[in-house]
Protein backbone atom coordinates (compact mmCIF):
# COMPACT_ATOMS: atom_id res chain seq x y z
CA UNK A 1 0.00 0.00 0.00
CA UNK A 2 1.23 3.29 -1.04
CA UNK A 3 1.68 5.51 2.37
CA UNK A 4 2.53 9.25 2.25
CA UNK A 5 3.05 10.48 6.37
CA UNK A 6 3.92 14.34 6.33
CA UNK A 7 5.03 16.19 9.35
CA UNK A 8 6.88 19.34 10.59
CA UNK A 9 4.46 22.15 10.53
CA UNK A 10 3.82 24.75 13.13
CA UNK A 11 3.66 28.22 13.87
CA UNK A 12 6.40 30.35 12.97
CA UNK A 13 6.96 34.12 12.69
CA UNK A 14 8.28 35.50 9.70
CA UNK A 15 11.48 35.18 8.51
CA UNK A 16 11.54 31.87 10.16
CA UNK A 17 12.71 28.46 9.50
CA UNK A 18 11.00 25.15 9.46
CA UNK A 19 11.47 21.56 8.01
CA UNK A 20 8.63 19.52 6.84
CA UNK A 21 8.99 15.67 6.42
CA UNK A 22 7.30 13.03 4.30
CA UNK A 23 8.48 9.42 4.86
CA UNK A 24 7.05 7.36 2.07
CA UNK A 25 6.22 3.53 1.86
CA UNK A 26 4.71 0.93 -0.26
CA UNK A 27 6.87 2.78 -3.31
CA UNK A 28 10.31 3.20 -4.28
CA UNK A 29 10.02 6.86 -4.56
CA UNK A 30 13.26 6.89 -6.65
CA UNK A 31 10.96 5.80 -9.33
CA UNK A 32 8.58 8.70 -9.03
CA UNK A 33 8.64 12.43 -8.74
CA UNK A 34 8.19 13.82 -5.00
CA UNK A 35 7.26 17.20 -4.03
CA UNK A 36 5.30 19.16 -1.99
CA UNK A 37 1.84 21.14 -2.84
CA UNK A 38 -0.14 23.81 -0.11
CA UNK A 39 -3.37 24.97 0.04
CA UNK A 40 -4.15 28.12 1.80
CA UNK A 41 -7.75 29.06 2.67
CA UNK A 42 -9.90 29.97 -0.10
CA UNK A 43 -7.06 29.39 -2.62
CA UNK A 44 -6.57 26.22 -4.72
CA UNK A 45 -3.67 23.71 -4.40
CA UNK A 46 -0.99 24.67 -5.83
CA UNK A 47 2.49 22.79 -6.90
CA UNK A 48 5.07 24.14 -4.77
CA UNK A 49 8.19 21.55 -5.34
CA UNK A 50 8.83 18.23 -6.74
CA UNK A 51 12.21 16.43 -8.03
CA UNK A 52 12.30 13.23 -10.09
CA UNK A 53 15.71 11.72 -9.76
CA UNK A 54 15.77 9.39 -12.88
CA UNK A 55 14.60 12.64 -14.69
CA UNK A 56 17.11 14.58 -13.09
CA UNK A 57 14.30 17.38 -12.82
CA UNK A 58 13.18 19.62 -9.89
CA UNK A 59 10.99 21.98 -9.99
CA UNK A 60 10.15 25.08 -7.51
CA UNK A 61 7.28 27.79 -7.80
CA UNK A 62 8.40 31.23 -8.75
CA UNK A 63 7.27 32.42 -5.32
CA UNK A 64 9.51 30.28 -3.19
CA UNK A 65 12.77 30.03 -5.58
CA UNK A 66 15.68 30.63 -3.68
CA UNK A 67 13.59 30.44 -0.09
CA UNK A 68 12.71 26.60 0.03
CA UNK A 69 14.71 23.83 -0.78
CA UNK A 70 13.73 20.10 -1.19
CA UNK A 71 16.16 17.17 -0.13
CA UNK A 72 15.51 13.20 -0.62
CA UNK A 73 17.40 10.84 1.89
CA UNK A 74 16.69 7.90 -0.19
CA UNK A 75 18.13 5.24 3.04
CA UNK A 76 15.13 6.56 5.06
CA UNK A 77 12.37 6.79 2.35
CA UNK A 78 11.94 10.27 3.67
CA UNK A 79 11.81 13.51 1.57
CA UNK A 80 12.16 17.33 3.48
CA UNK A 81 11.00 20.77 2.55
CA UNK A 82 13.67 22.83 4.16
CA UNK A 83 11.90 26.49 4.30
CA UNK A 84 13.50 29.87 5.33
CA UNK A 85 12.59 33.52 5.53
CA UNK A 86 8.72 32.22 5.69
CA UNK A 87 6.61 35.13 4.76
CA UNK A 88 2.75 35.11 5.71
CA UNK A 89 1.76 34.25 2.01
CA UNK A 90 3.35 30.76 2.81
CA UNK A 91 0.33 29.94 5.13
CA UNK A 92 -1.33 27.44 4.11
CA UNK A 93 -1.84 23.52 4.45
CA UNK A 94 1.18 21.67 2.69
CA UNK A 95 0.94 18.25 1.62
CA UNK A 96 3.35 15.41 0.29
CA UNK A 97 2.26 14.07 -2.98
CA UNK A 98 3.95 11.82 -5.44
CA UNK A 99 3.19 11.50 -9.41
CA UNK A 100 4.53 10.51 -12.57
CA UNK A 101 8.43 11.21 -13.10
CA UNK A 102 7.75 12.78 -16.63
CA UNK A 103 5.36 15.83 -15.14
CA UNK A 104 7.46 17.26 -12.53
CA UNK A 105 8.13 20.67 -14.38
CA UNK A 106 5.96 24.35 -14.40
CA UNK A 107 3.55 23.89 -13.09
CA UNK A 108 3.35 20.67 -11.33
CA UNK A 109 -0.56 20.41 -11.16
CA UNK A 110 -2.35 18.20 -8.57
CA UNK A 111 -4.32 16.58 -11.39
CA UNK A 112 -1.52 14.60 -11.89
CA UNK A 113 -1.20 13.25 -8.05
CA UNK A 114 -1.15 9.32 -7.75
CA UNK A 115 -0.67 9.32 -3.69
CA UNK A 116 -1.05 12.47 -1.12
CA UNK A 117 -0.13 12.67 2.43
CA UNK A 118 -2.82 13.77 4.99
CA UNK A 119 -1.26 17.66 4.98
CA UNK A 120 0.34 19.71 7.54
CA UNK A 121 -0.12 23.58 8.85
CA UNK A 122 2.07 25.90 8.08
CA UNK A 123 0.95 29.10 10.10
CA UNK A 124 4.00 32.17 9.70
CA UNK A 125 2.46 35.03 11.57
CA UNK A 126 3.70 38.89 11.36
Amino acid sequence: EVQLVDSGGGLVQVGGSLRLSCVASGFNFDDYAIGWFRQAPGKEREGVTCMAKYEDSAFYANSVKGRFTIISDTAQNTVYLQMKDLKPEDTAVYYCATTAPYVCRDPWHMKHVGAWGQGTQVTVSS
